[in-house]
């Protein structure tokens, strides 16, 4: 089985292991709500990580160790996400109250119709998300597999790195997770249908949540790549660099108008195309409030631009919104780096479930 359903209610390092960077968080329960305890960010070196499943997990742990190290943590157990795309998931109806082993059984014998490889080659993983609307006899199981290969290269990066791989789960959960427990902090969010763009060096991620779940979600080829190129090819700036000179006023000559504004274009052209996707699928309702999250999301204004441009009101994501952070950690940095941490944090969440 994955464990990505299994309970265990213990605080655990969030591992996200993403295209430019390896993210490590943990979190402890504080009352109701929740503290930071500690974080690192290592950034990977370009075309390091072109294929979660291909990257050299030495490379890759390497990294993780001097994250870990620079942390100051001394939790070892972990959980860690394999990418969306490589998972199947499918919501299959169950007859209500079976034991938990028959049930297994019976989604054993299920999932060949649904898996396009051989059973012996796939991980797999179910839970009961309630009964089926309209008949009280019968269940939804969520089924969810994953090839062996790419839960075991990431089992063996932790190893590798000295962690203990204690739960494999999938991005989507992560995020799903995390935009929970964001969006209890944003005004009429529980009541809102929530879009997120996430924008990552190379794609972009469009989701929408409504009622706790992300009910629509799907890729674009987009990202901040271009943008941190030219500012370093033009300007000589990295992006914190570019983000400081922004709040400072100092920013070279030609850079908002000629690059940063055609960069804010490209936003609006992504989410003006994803809304309209949205807006044509079975699952469309009135979106009513947006999220811009991941490194792309940083720029000064880019989140009030884009609410006066599309008339949805719309925040740049943190993930830690309510959330106390130890003296352990560098409170600003956290916050500036907040936008790209929503899937370590739903992974540290997960220990909590």
């Amino acid at each position: 089985m994955l464990g990505l359903f299994s309970k265990k209610p213990s605080s655990l390092l969030g591992i996200d292991i993403s295209a430019t960077s390896v993210t490590l968080l943990a979190l402890s329960r504080q009352g109701t709500g929740y503290r930071v305890e500690a974080y690192a960010r290592e950034c990977l070196a370009p075309e390091t990580l072109l294929d979660q499943r291909s990257a050299d997990p030495e490379v890759l742990a390497m990294a993780l160790s001097r994250a870990w190290l620079k942390s100051g943590s001394r939790l070892k157990g972990a959980v860690v996400a394999v990418a969306g795309e490589v998972v199947i998931s499918k919501l299959i109806e169950m007859p209500a109250g079976l034991p938990a082993d028959e049930l297994e059984s019976q989604l054993v014998l299920e999932a060949g119709q649904y898996i396009p490889y051989p059973l012996e080659e796939v991980t797999i993983d179910f839970e009961v998300q309630g009964a089926v609307h309209g008949d009280p006899r019968r269940v939804q199981v969520l089924l969810v597999a994953c090839r062996n290969e790419h839960v075991e290269h990431l089992e063996l990066v932790l190893t590798l790195a000295g962690l203990t791989p204690q739960i494999v789960e999938t991005a989507p959960l992560a995020l799903e997770r995390c935009l929970q427990t964001l969006t209890v902090h944003l005004p009429s969010a529980s009541r809102s249908v929530v879009a997120l763009l996430e924008i990552g060096a190379n794609m972009s991620t469009f989701s929408v949540l409504h009622g706790g779940q992300i009910i629509h979600s799907h890729e674009q080829l987009f990202g901040s790549r271009a943008l941190l190129e030219t500012l370093e090819q033009r300007y000589s700036l990295t992006l914190d660099e570019m983000l400081l000179a922004q709040r400072q006023d100092g920013l070279p000559e030609g850079c908002a108008e000629e690059v940063l504004r055609a960069f804010e274009q490209g936003v609006l052209q992504q989410l003006s195309r994803s809304l309209q996707l949205f807006a044509a699928s079975p699952q469309q309702q009135p979106v009513g409030l947006l999220l811009l999250a991941g490194d792309g999301s940083r720029p000064a204004g880019l989140d009030r631009r884009v609410e006066q441009q599309l008339g949805i009101s719309t925040f740049v994501a943190n993930p830690f919104l309510g959330m106390a952070v130890s003296d352990q950690v560098d409170a600003q940095l956290l916050a500036a780096e907040a936008p790209s941490l929503l899937i370590a944090c739903g992974l540290a969440l997960r220990g909590f479930d």
